[in-house]
């Protein structure tokens, strides 16, 4: 008797049970992968037979599910703000939570201004990963220029690939290295920053310890250090210099550091205006910190 869609469907969600929270959803978005359907094309054929190769597939990659991989790396890309990215191992997943980043980051260019040399405004993002807020801020402000920056070699690597994909890489600029090179603008040609966006790493090392994601994502991506501030003051250390006038500055944080982030921006930028934005679950999510015009 054949094996139809509905059955590998249910299989797959009662052997998902004990590692996920979605199983069913997961279940669903696995098996669509392996049609190149979409979920609603999926749950409209369950009557249908797949092939042993459709089958063979599905079991590898439930297994590498099993093993505690994540269904974003076992998928090979991931949605955020709308677009779909390519995904690897190297690369922090993209979180629903960085879009109030992106948001507030596309509401302040879309403004009637220019850059601080009167052409297009410059955009740092520093801790480019997957390239996610770098393409998405290029894909939506079409006038911008945008540098990246991470220090992994591999994570340059994908942000580049989804630059490429989404028709952007003329906009924007990968630069390999640790927050950010020290300010030469003849060296590095780069005009002054007029907003710089950071999703940096900002889980304390002994919390990400005993955290379900350590290990499953790229440690690099996450460890901030025994107070979970170390990325921040290497920022405010190096970005003042990188800064043009009037510029601002978004940053992701963790939920409980806000106080703590906010008074080492202070210390860098006595002048700026700042706020925190609360994420969708009431949590301190975004610093943002404007700085005056002269």
């Amino acid at each position: 008797m054949a094996v139809l869609l509905q059955d590998l469907l249910e299989s797959t969600v009662t052997r998902l049970l004990p590692h996920s929270d979605t199983p069913q959803l997961d279940a669903q978005v696995l098996l669509a992968h392996i049609f190149e359907k979409p979920r609603t094309w999926l749950l409209a054929h369950t009557g249908l037979a797949p092939d042993d190769r459709a089958a063979a597939r599905l079991e590898k990659l439930v297994r590498r599910l099993e093993q505690g991989e994540p269904l974003p790396y076992v998928l090979g890309h991931w949605e955020f703000y709308g677009l779909d990215f390519q995904l690897t191992r190297d690369v922090l997943i993209p979180r629903p939570e960085t879009e109030l980043l992106v948001d507030s980051a596309i509401n302040w260019l879309k403004r009637p201004g220019e850059g601080a040399d009167g052409q297009g405004r410059i955009v740092a993002d520093i801790g480019t990963g997957s390239g996610c807020i770098a393409v998405a801020l290029a894909r939506n402000v079409p006038d911008i220029h945008v540098v990246a920056t991470d220090i992994s070699k591999a994570a340059i690597k994908v942000a580049r690939r989804n630059a490429k994909k989404f028709d952007v890489l003329s906009q924007i600029e990968f630069l390999t290295c640790d927050i950010l090179p020290k300010y030469d603008g003849s060296k590095t040609g780069v005009r002054q920053f007029d907003l710089v966006c950071a999703n940096l790493p900002y889980i304390p090392t002994e919390k990400l310890r005993r955290l379900s994601v350590y290990k499953r994502e790229p440690t690099v991506a996450l460890d901030a250090g025994p107070d979970g501030l170390d990325p921040f003051r290497k920022l405010f250390n190096l970005v003042p210099e990188w800064m043009a006038p009037g510029g601002r500055i978004l940053l992701e944080i963790e939920s409980t550091a806000g106080a703590a982030v906010l008074s080492l921006a202070y210390d860098a930028f006595a002048a700026a205006s700042m706020h925190l934005h609360r994420d969708l679950a009431g949590r301190d999510r975004l610093l943002e910190i404007q700085l005056p015009a002269d």
